[in-house]
């Protein structure tokens, strides 16, 4: 069994976004391996989402945007209101909403737009 030191657990938390527990324990199931433990984690990652995907979202926000005689309003779901009052939240919201009143009413279209901080609404959402 490798030893798993604090910097290969800091670095594959930097990599993947992943908690020091979920880190430190893909670390020792992979021997140490950086690469291996990403590939879990990125694994367990989608067998999560496929378990939240079924649960409600029922609080989020809506963003409203105006400019001469087109508008558009933008709901924005999330599963908790803690969620919907943060302000990295709040920031994409008002985001999208800016995005979409260029876009027009097509949700694919909106999801396939370059977002303001790079890449695109869909990769943000």
């Amino acid at each position: 069994m490798a030893v798993v030191t604090a910097a290969t657990v800091k670095e594959l938390r930097e990599r993947t976004g992943a908690g020091m527990m979920d880190a430190k324990k893909a670390l020792t199931e992979a021997n140490g391996d950086i690469e291996a433990a990403v590939d879990a984690l990125r694994a367990k990652g989608l067998a999560t989402a496929q378990k939240k995907s079924s649960r409600t979202a029922a609080e989020g926000l809506v963003g409203i945007e105006v400019a001469g005689l087109k508008g558009v309003a933008v709901e924005v779901n999330s599963e908790t209101d803690f969620v919907a009052k943060n302000d990295q939240f709040q920031d994409f919201v008002r985001k999208v909403t800016s995005v979409a009143l260029t876009t027009g009413d097509d949700v694919d279209a909106l999801k396939a737009a370059d977002y303001p901080d790079g890449g695109s609404v869909g990769d943000k959402l």
